[in-house]
Formats: structure tokens, sequence, C-alpha cells
């Protein structure tokens, strides 16, 4: 069977189109310039390893300017902003993290350069500046960080049994139909620079007590009204020492509280003396050194899912979210407790991750 060369030309051309388009692999741009340090010529390299001698000379010349076989990146469409402003365009997302892509494509405006939402996006996100929300974090005094640090310091070595004989508590407000509004902010990713300062128990549908400790959750009880001293001594005598035997902590575990003014009254540490409890010392304003902060952020979350309609179900679906807190889930808090210290004297008693 005869084929005519025409019925040939149009796939053969296609075919070197393809080839010529087509960029040479590392392996075969290394070997050229390996030869080519070995003293062989462009038309030698050619015809060894069966490729262009232009192909040859274009290798070369590219490794000879940047040292490297690998393939550059292609020039794209030109930008349509200048590189100064694009300069400006970063240093402004890093100095201001809250600043807006609407403020920042004004301010590119105002210079003569318009462009799209996405393309400042795009350049920030080139530069390592990723929109995220912002979290809320109590106010850290230059008084807290260095206790915090302290803390983290001396506690650093600690053994994880340690840990483990440690029943965490705190108060925390929930919302009925959800949380705070959220602030985004510009950030490198995987830091903690930037949050939004609260201050704690500023308000809310309901206020709750409850513990925890690398055994599983304790008891959890809703605050009525305002919470006193003498309220708070109730909370513990009903709760405490119940959740301590209930998690099988023995009777040499260690009591967790902040030090709200009410935690730490007089008649309050009576009461701990009294019942031979060993309260843990506990610098102010610390959350981040706290894990059942990470268990309030886990039931909020769940609790708003449960779409609660009113205060009644709001208390109902808390109690049950709690309880439903797997045991692995608060040991790995445990756990990992180490590495939350170790985060702490990274940031200097500052903010964290956790």
């Amino acid at each position: 069977m005869h084929l005519h060369c025409d019925s040939l030309r149009g796939p053969l051309k296609a075919q070197k189109s393809i080839m010529k388009n087509k960029e040479h692999t590392r392996q075969v741009q290394d070997t050229v310039v390996k030869k080519f340090k070995a003293g062989f010529g462009y038309k030698k390299i050619s015809q060894a390893l069966n490729i262009p001698r232009s192909t040859v000379q274009v290798i070369i010349l590219k490794w000879k300017e940047y040292q490297t076989t690998a393939n550059l990146p292609r020039p794209g469409r030109p930008s349509k902003l200048s590189a100064h402003t694009r300069r400006r365009l970063i240093r402004d997302a890093a100095k201001r993290p809250m600043i807006t892509l609407d403020q920042l494509q004004r301010s590119t405006a105002e210079v003569g350069d318009s462009v799209h939402r996405t393309t400042i996006s795009r350049i920030l996100h080139k530069s390592g500046l990723y929109g995220r929300v912002a979290r809320r974090k109590p106010f850290f005094k230059d008084i807290n960080k260095k206790c915090s640090l302290k803390f983290a310091t001396s506690h650093l070595r600690d053994t994880p049994n340690m840990w483990k004989k440690v029943l965490w508590s705190d108060e925390t407000k929930i919302e009925l139909f959800g949380n705070n509004a959220r602030r985004y902010v510009w950030c490198k990713s995987n830091t903690a620079e930037h949050t939004i300062p609260t201050v704690k128990h500023g308000g809310g549908s309901i206020m709750v007590w409850a513990c925890f400790s690398s055994a599983g959750t304790g008891k959890m009880v809703q605050i009525d009204g305002k919470m006193d001293g003498a309220k708070y001594r109730t909370i513990l005598e009903e709760n405490l020492i119940e959740s301590a035997k209930d998690l099988r902590l023995g009777r040499r575990f260690v009591f967790q509280q902040d030090n709200d003014p009410k935690h730490k009254a007089k008649s309050t540490m009576e009461w701990f003396k009294n019942k031979h409890i060993q309260v843990l010392e506990w610098p102010s304003q610390s959350p981040d050194l706290n894990p059942i902060e990470n268990l309030w952020k886990e039931l909020k979350t769940a609790v708003h899912k449960c779409s609660p309609s009113n205060l009644t179900e709001l208390e109902l679906f808390c109690k049950e979210e709690w309880q439903k807190m797997s045991v692995s889930r608060c040991a790995k808090l445990i756990e990992t407790y180490p590495k939350r210290l170790t985060a702490v004297i990274a940031a200097k008693g500052g903010a964290t991750k956790y």
C-alpha cells in the first residue's frame, strides 16, 4: 500500500512543531553542559545526543548566564502595575494588616495604576501575604507577657504525668446567635502576629463553668446571675471534687484556675486548703497556656451547628456537646502541652497559634 507524500506532510509538520516547542528534560540539558565542560564542541554534542546544534547552543548560553539548566519561567503578559506600585502595595499590607482590598485598589488608582482587586490579591499572595480571620485575643500588657514567659520556662521540663494530674477549669460566655463579627487581616502563613484585643466576659447569652483533664471532660454548670466568691465556692463544692473522682485523678491532683479576684479570694483559697487541693500558680491574662480554650472553641462551633432557638436549648446543647468531647481529644491537648509552652517561650510570652 502506497501513501502519497502530501498525506504525510501535515502530521509530520505538526509533530515537528510539537517537538520544537517542547523543552528538553533536565537530564538532557545536564548532559549537554557536562559534555561541553569536557571539551566537546556544539556539533559533536548535537550528533551525540541527536538534538539540533542550535538547541545545544541555547542550553549552554543559558547555563553560562544563569548557572542552571532548570527550565526558567517564561515571560507572561506584562504587569499593569509598575515595580514601584507593587512594592508599595506589599508594604502597605504588611504595615496595615487590616487594610482592605478596596482601600488598596483606591490607593493604586490615585497614583495612576487602575487594576482589579484580584490582581492586587494575586500580588499579595506571591509575596506571602494572605487574607486570614483575625483571632480574638485578650490584650497583653508587658507584665502579662513576663509572667507567661516565666510560667512556661519554669514548667518546660515537667513530666507528662504531671500534666495528666491537672484538672483544668475556666468560665466562658456562649451567645445564642453565634460569635462576634470576624475581621480579616493580611498576614504570613502560620503566624499569630495580628489579633483583635478582647475583654474577657464582655457580656453574652449565658455563662458556663466547666473543667477537664487528659482523661476527658468533667462537669459543666451554667452560672446564674453575676458570679461572686460565694457562688464560685458553691460551684467548686458541687462539681470540682466529683469531677476529679469521675476522671480518676486521685487525691493528689492539681487544680488550675485563672487569677480572677473571685478565684483568688481569701475565703476561696481557704476552701482549697481545707479540702487539701493543690492549686496551680497561674499567670494573669494567659489564655494560650490553658488548653481548655481549644475545647471552648470546638464547643461553640458544635453548639451553634445545633441552631438553638432559646436560652434553654442553648444550655442543653452546651452540656450535651461538652459530654460528647472525646477522651482522645482531651488527651491530645495535654500530651502536646510541652509544645504549647515552647510556643509561648518563642513568642516571649505573647500571642501564639494556640
